[in-house]
């Protein structure tokens, strides 16, 4: 199975295709919510034969498969375009050819590059990391509060920038034409670096909004507490930020965190608020690996995912509590592979 938690390599690009088909109910009928699936085909990261551990989007054109399209014919009769530009021409006939209230999308999704907190679970062993020190800002010389970029990270997001730029220059890719980004730093950042300099098409400029819900999964860690929006406004001066977000970090709360079905709720929230209300058809996410496996969860990474608007309410999903993480009163060796935790309560 291809999970994407194994393949979101640092900075790693995984690219989807979005249909979505929407219908208007009719005034007796609930109100429509939309169905996410997957179709395959397209990419080879929903291949069963793709090994996560050792797949590179770098060496394989964004994992785009060398293959034909129905439309090449008339589109490519002399076979001198690109596998980009004739996939590009394939999403445009199906977006064209598609019943009323029928769209398709495609997704570039990045994961940031590696962040001190990163660095700082590398170094203590992911058990001392989850039960004691993810709990602080830092340690005295490095701070992963809202984790920054290291250098690797910072070099990582570099090295897609330059893909991008060689993308762009000898395969047509379609750039996108909207971006989006988490609030945390480290994406922030990434994005910056990922998309500064390239040539964009005027109409289509590097300008990114900041969306609360594509944060990583909520938890007691301090990396996981955004910074405030002063702070962004300051820090990321070109960036949009959109309306309704708060001043302060409101959904953060110390030794808690959220649970994976309220995850799931506010990434389908934030997806059907861009599928509802934009209608570009090449988006950029910049985001985490927990919360792109949310939007896509219960599915091996795909490619190609259909979103389907149905005329009827949707099931369901009640909000949990948060729920108290492990924490230890003192952080174990750096060479235990357990650790044992206690549970505060909401008061701590």
């Amino acid at each position: 199975m291809f999970s994407f938690a194994r393949f979101a390599t640092w900075a790693i690009v995984a690219t989807y295709v979005i249909r979505l088909v929407s219908a208007v109910p009719k005034p007796d009928q609930p109100i429509a919510h939309i169905n996410y699936t997957t179709v395959t085909g397209y990419f080879l990261q929903d291949g069963a034969a793709t090994n996560a551990s050792t797949f590179s989007f770098i060496n394989t054109n964004f994992g785009l498969i060398n293959r034909t399209y129905a439309t090449d014919a008339n589109y490519d009769p002399a076979g001198k375009k690109t596998q980009w530009q004739r996939f590009a021409n394939q999403v445009f006939r199906l977006n064209r050819d598609a019943p009323c209230g029928t769209q398709y999308k495609l997704l570039y999704m990045g994961r940031h590059g590696e962040g001190y907190h990163n660095a700082a679970e590398s170094y203590y062993g992911t058990p001392a990391w989850n039960c004691y020190y993810s709990e602080l800002d830092g340690n005295g010389t490095v701070t992963w509060a809202d984790a920054r970029l290291t250098h690797k990270g910072a070099t990582q997001a570099q090295a897609v920038n330059a893909f991008w730029a060689s993308e762009i220059k000898n395969q047509k890719i379609p750039t996108p034409q909207s971006y989006y980004t988490s609030p945390l730093t480290r994406c922030l950042t990434t994005a910056n670096i990922t998309f500064s300099g390239l040539e964009l098409p005027s109409r289509y400029p590097f300008i990114t909004t900041v969306k609360e819900l594509f944060r990583e999964g909520i938890s007691g860690h301090t990396c996981d507490r955004r910074g405030s929006k002063s702070y962004i406004q300051n820090a990321f001066p070109s960036y949009k930020i959109e309306p309704g977000f708060t001043e302060t970090d409101q959904l953060w709360e110390a030794y808690h965190g959220e649970t994976q079905v309220n995850q799931d709720i506010r990434s389908k929230t934030v997806l059907d608020d861009i599928f509802s209300n934009h209608h570009e058809t090449y988006v950029s996410i910049t985001s985490h690996s927990g919360e792109i496996a949310s939007i896509l969860r219960g599915a091996v990474i795909p490619v190609l995912v259909k979103a389907e608007t149905i005329g009827k309410a949707a099931p369901t999903t009640v909000p949990q509590p948060y729920t108290a993480i492990c924490t230890c009163t003192s952080p174990p060796a750096m060479t235990a592979t357990t650790s044992t935790c206690s549970y505060p309560t909401a008061t701590s």
